[in-house]
């Protein structure tokens, strides 16, 4: 496999005007630089909470380079013209912090919402849910710490699982895929207890139910042996979507602040080892485990992709698909779809105020990822050039 398969500018930016690229050219030079991310990020926060008149400078900077639209019905022409390229997308309500059962109960209609939409949508195969958009933190954090529920939380927390069921019964019986988020690693115990056992009861000869798999934590070919060994032994199947993470500055302060261990890996070398070894562990169990490959990383795109080959695996088969954010990577999104590859992009929504909490994160996180940003740019200005514009 050659990496310059992923150098394709003019397929990869087709569905770009040159006004568009040119934006993106300006937001990529901007995210370059750290300070300027972490000044315009509390700016932009501090405006919005006064209501100065920033939302339209936002949304037609970081909310449109990021975000597929502020409703799901603004989204649709991009979902649209992806398909026609051969990308999928899963559409993100991407609103976070929310703390009530209102909000739980809002979220979760959202979702069966989307669910009921995208079963009459081929572009729109899978549908995500973040865990503690369905019920507090605190409740999570506490079962993964294996303390005992009050009268009330354990009511609070039947609710939860109600919630989750509801969510995973539905995305059956619409017969699409649901996908669960990753989060911080002190939470997270109870997450995966609990979508193993959505799993076990509606993975049954096919992947409907995935959970995310962090792997700059250390621990995760572990716990995905452990998981593997669980489906064989109870006849069910497994679905995974492996990335590196998105909490590790967070992870590293805590594990500090209450002196333990941290989950997290050394460094990045450590990381892309553990990743590239989940990811091959699965690649040799597909009919056990189905696999979603959640990354913005060349060389862990073109290990799948070669091992696919050597397996004698199409590259459309189902059993594995690749996954980027709306706006980032499209060099490896639009270039696997053009070698028929299954890829999505996950195409974030929502009230302007809401998503930029998201916003901020993919912004920190672009900034924080060795050349990612630097990547990107210079494609950018590849397809500048070779347009001439």
């Amino acid at each position: 496999m050659n990496q310059n398969i992923f150098n394709d500018t003019a397929t990869a930016f087709a569905l770009k005007s040159d006004k568009d690229l040119k934006k993106s050219q300006f937001i990529f030079s901007m995210m370059g630089r750290q300070w300027l991310v972490d000044v315009g990020s509390k700016l932009t926060m501090t405006g919005l909470k006064m209501g100065l008149p920033i939302k339209k400078l936002v949304r037609h900077t970081v909310f449109d380079q990021f975000c597929g639209g502020t409703t799901e019905d603004e989204c649709m022409p991009v979902v649209d013209a992806m398909y026609e390229k051969g990308v999928s997308s899963i559409l993100d309500y991407s609103v976070e912090g929310k703390e009530s059962e209102a909000d739980f109960d809002n979220v979760v209609g959202k979702k069966l919402t989307l669910i009921h939409a995208a079963a009459s949508n081929d572009a729109l195969p899978f549908e995500v849910v973040k865990p503690t958009g369905i019920g507090r933190f605190y409740l999570w954090q506490k079962l993964s710490e294996k303390k005992e529920l009050t009268e009330p939380e354990q009511l609070e927390w039947e609710r939860v699982i109600n919630r989750v069921d509801l969510l995973c019964k539905t995305a059956v019986e619409s017969d699409i895929a649901l996908l669960f988020d990753g989060e911080e690693s002190w939470m997270q115990d109870a997450a995966d207890e609990l979508i193993r056992d959505m799993m076990a009861r509606y993975n049954k000869g096919k992947a409907y139910i995935y959970n995310t798999v962090q792997c700059y934590r250390h621990d995760r070919l572990d716990y995905i042996k452990e998981l593997y060994k669980d489906a064989v032994e109870n006849d069910f199947i497994v679905g995974a979507k492996i990335v590196r993470g998105a909490y590790m500055e967070k992870e590293r302060a805590r594990a500090k602040q209450f002196n333990y261990t941290s989950p997290i890996c050394a460094d990045k070398e450590e990381t892309d080892e553990v990743f590239n070894s989940v990811m091959h562990f699965i690649l040799d169990r597909l009919d056990v485990i189905k696999l979603c490959i959640g990354t913005h990383n060349e060389e862990s795109t073109l290990a799948a992709m070669k091992t696919l080959q050597e397996k004698g695996i199409d590259a459309n088969n189902k059993d594995v698909w690749f996954g980027q954010l709306y706006g980032m990577s499209d060099n490896l999104s639009f270039n696997l779809a053009a070698l028929r590859h299954n890829v999505f992009k996950i195409l974030p929504f929502g009230p302007i105020k809401d998503v930029m909490p998201y916003l901020i994160r993919r912004a920190q996180e672009n900034t924080s990822v060795a050349g990612q940003v630097g990547r990107e740019l210079a494609l950018i200005e590849q397809e500048i050039e070779r347009r001439g514009i």
